[in-house]
Protein backbone atom coordinates (compact mmCIF):
# COMPACT_ATOMS: atom_id res chain seq x y z
CA UNK A 1 0.00 0.00 0.00
CA UNK A 2 1.59 3.49 -0.42
CA UNK A 3 0.28 6.62 1.72
CA UNK A 4 -0.41 9.81 0.96
CA UNK A 5 -1.32 12.76 3.38
CA UNK A 6 -3.01 15.82 2.60
CA UNK A 7 -4.55 18.84 3.41
CA UNK A 8 -2.03 20.76 5.60
CA UNK A 9 -1.37 24.88 5.40
CA UNK A 10 -1.60 28.02 7.12
CA UNK A 11 -4.00 27.81 9.79
CA UNK A 12 -4.12 30.86 12.39
CA UNK A 13 -4.46 30.14 16.20
CA UNK A 14 -7.74 28.75 17.19
CA UNK A 15 -8.40 27.74 13.50
CA UNK A 16 -9.09 24.16 12.14
CA UNK A 17 -7.75 21.92 9.43
CA UNK A 18 -8.51 18.47 7.68
CA UNK A 19 -6.12 16.47 6.79
CA UNK A 20 -6.37 12.92 5.15
CA UNK A 21 -4.25 9.77 4.39
CA UNK A 22 -5.20 8.61 1.06
CA UNK A 23 -4.51 4.99 0.41
CA UNK A 24 -3.49 3.35 -2.89
CA UNK A 25 -2.83 -0.02 -4.26
CA UNK A 26 -4.80 -1.59 -0.86
CA UNK A 27 -8.00 -0.91 0.77
CA UNK A 28 -6.95 1.31 3.56
CA UNK A 29 -9.80 -1.49 6.02
CA UNK A 30 -6.85 -3.46 6.09
CA UNK A 31 -4.54 -1.35 8.46
CA UNK A 32 -4.52 -0.16 11.91
CA UNK A 33 -3.24 3.63 10.97
CA UNK A 34 -1.72 6.48 13.24
CA UNK A 35 -0.85 10.05 12.54
CA UNK A 36 2.83 11.14 13.57
CA UNK A 37 4.25 14.66 13.80
CA UNK A 38 7.66 16.25 13.52
CA UNK A 39 8.40 19.92 13.78
CA UNK A 40 12.01 21.21 12.92
CA UNK A 41 14.49 20.09 15.37
CA UNK A 42 12.36 18.03 17.52
CA UNK A 43 12.00 14.21 17.53
CA UNK A 44 8.49 12.71 15.82
CA UNK A 45 5.92 12.39 18.21
CA UNK A 46 2.72 10.30 18.08
CA UNK A 47 -0.86 12.34 17.34
CA UNK A 48 -3.70 9.40 17.05
CA UNK A 49 -4.45 6.47 16.05
CA UNK A 50 -7.31 4.47 14.92
CA UNK A 51 -8.05 0.78 14.84
CA UNK A 52 -9.21 -0.92 11.67
CA UNK A 53 -12.51 -1.55 11.83
CA UNK A 54 -12.83 2.42 13.45
CA UNK A 55 -13.95 1.64 16.72
CA UNK A 56 -10.83 2.19 18.61
CA UNK A 57 -9.07 5.65 18.80
CA UNK A 58 -6.15 7.11 20.93
CA UNK A 59 -4.75 10.60 20.98
CA UNK A 60 -1.83 12.13 22.45
CA UNK A 61 -3.05 14.21 25.63
CA UNK A 62 -2.19 17.03 23.77
CA UNK A 63 -4.53 16.86 20.87
CA UNK A 64 -7.17 15.20 23.09
CA UNK A 65 -10.18 17.67 23.15
CA UNK A 66 -8.90 19.46 20.19
CA UNK A 67 -8.18 16.38 16.97
CA UNK A 68 -10.44 13.82 15.78
CA UNK A 69 -9.45 11.26 13.64
CA UNK A 70 -11.66 8.80 11.52
CA UNK A 71 -12.26 7.00 8.73
CA UNK A 72 -13.93 7.26 5.29
CA UNK A 73 -13.72 3.57 3.50
CA UNK A 74 -15.71 4.71 0.92
CA UNK A 75 -12.85 7.30 0.12
CA UNK A 76 -10.57 5.20 1.37
CA UNK A 77 -8.70 7.23 3.72
CA UNK A 78 -7.73 8.26 7.00
CA UNK A 79 -8.60 11.78 8.42
CA UNK A 80 -7.18 14.09 11.16
CA UNK A 81 -10.04 16.74 11.97
CA UNK A 82 -7.74 19.68 13.79
CA UNK A 83 -9.71 22.29 15.71
CA UNK A 84 -8.57 24.87 18.17
CA UNK A 85 -5.53 24.93 16.29
CA UNK A 86 -1.95 26.70 18.36
CA UNK A 87 0.84 27.39 17.04
CA UNK A 88 2.81 24.47 18.91
CA UNK A 89 1.15 22.11 16.08
CA UNK A 90 3.81 23.56 13.90
CA UNK A 91 4.84 20.91 12.19
CA UNK A 92 5.01 18.10 9.43
CA UNK A 93 2.05 15.41 9.32
CA UNK A 94 3.17 11.58 8.81
CA UNK A 95 0.04 8.57 8.68
CA UNK A 96 1.68 5.45 8.66
CA UNK A 97 -0.55 2.08 8.71
CA UNK A 98 0.19 -1.48 9.77
CA UNK A 99 -1.99 -4.46 7.86
CA UNK A 100 -3.59 -6.22 10.99
CA UNK A 101 -6.12 -8.71 11.35
CA UNK A 102 -8.09 -7.81 14.37
CA UNK A 103 -10.04 -4.97 14.26
CA UNK A 104 -9.72 -3.80 17.03
CA UNK A 105 -5.78 -3.33 17.49
CA UNK A 106 -4.72 0.53 17.93
CA UNK A 107 -1.05 0.36 16.45
CA UNK A 108 0.47 3.61 17.99
CA UNK A 109 4.70 3.12 18.15
CA UNK A 110 6.16 4.38 14.58
CA UNK A 111 8.39 1.32 15.51
CA UNK A 112 5.26 -0.67 14.76
CA UNK A 113 4.40 0.62 11.46
CA UNK A 114 4.93 -0.95 8.02
CA UNK A 115 4.21 2.22 5.83
CA UNK A 116 4.79 5.45 6.02
CA UNK A 117 3.06 8.33 3.71
CA UNK A 118 4.84 11.55 2.64
CA UNK A 119 4.27 14.21 4.86
CA UNK A 120 1.89 17.46 4.84
CA UNK A 121 3.21 20.44 6.42
CA UNK A 122 0.56 22.25 9.13
CA UNK A 123 1.55 25.98 10.12
CA UNK A 124 -0.27 27.88 12.84
CA UNK A 125 0.68 31.31 12.46
CA UNK A 126 -1.37 34.73 13.27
Amino acid sequence: VQLQASGGGLAQPGGSLRLSCAASGRTVSNYAVGWFRQAPGKEREFVAAISRGGGMTYYADFVKGRFSISRDNAKNTVNLQMNSLKPEDTAGYYCAGKEVSNRNILVRFSHQFDYWGQGTQVTVSS
